[in-house]
């Protein structure tokens, strides 16, 4: 599984204020793929939470099919992101380019986005809203489902929550 020894895969992370408009574009690419065309969400994707200046987004990058030697022209494979407000860090809009599913860079974009919440408040909750047929693969990584199944664009999800005791165990396999 390509993870951290991936050779190829680089992890970054930034307030969208200070990402670069070819990697924005990509990014927002990513995303309006997999939420909008793959999953045909109700609702649009951008939401004005992206704007938030305390909102960090991570990806993961690899090189694309025109990078050079140098592994300029990287593009998007996954991407997460991580919103903080009164005591509780909320994870959202995880997604992995459909051509790299099964590759672990779900995992590893996940494991980023909680060594993130730990590092911005180590006794904040973690929640998320999972889509319901992702249910196990969230619970495998520590997460509760807190919540009955609701609608959300048009999605079935359910509210899960993060299991604090697990927290440094998942961050130290991501190392």
């Amino acid at each position: 599984m390509p993870e951290l020894d991936d050779p190829g895969a680089v992890l970054r992370r930034s307030a969208l204020a200070e990402i670069d408009p070819r990697t924005l574009y990509l990014l927002t690419k990513l995303r309006q793929d997999v939420f909008s065309l793959e999953q045909r969400a109700t609702e649009p994707d951008l939401d004005g939470r992206d704007l938030d200046p305390t909102t960090i987004l991570l990806w993961i990058e690899t090189p694309g099919p025109d990078a050079d030697a140098a592994g300029l022209e990287r593009e998007p494979v996954a991407h997460a992101r991580v919103l903080t407000a009164g005591g509780t860090v909320r994870i959202g809009r995880v997604a992995v380019r459909a051509t790299e599913r099964g590759s672990g860079y779900g995992r590893r974009i996940m494991r980023a986005a909680l060594d993130l919440a730990a590092e911005l408040d180590p006794r904040a909750e973690v929640h998320l809203d999972a889509q319901a047929h992702l249910e196990p693969w969230y619970a495998s990584m520590g997460f509760e489902t807190v919540s009955d199944v609701f609608l959300e664009a048009g999605i079935e999800h359910v509210a899960m929550m993060f299991r604090q005791p697990i927290r440094a165990e998942i961050s130290s396999r991501s190392k």
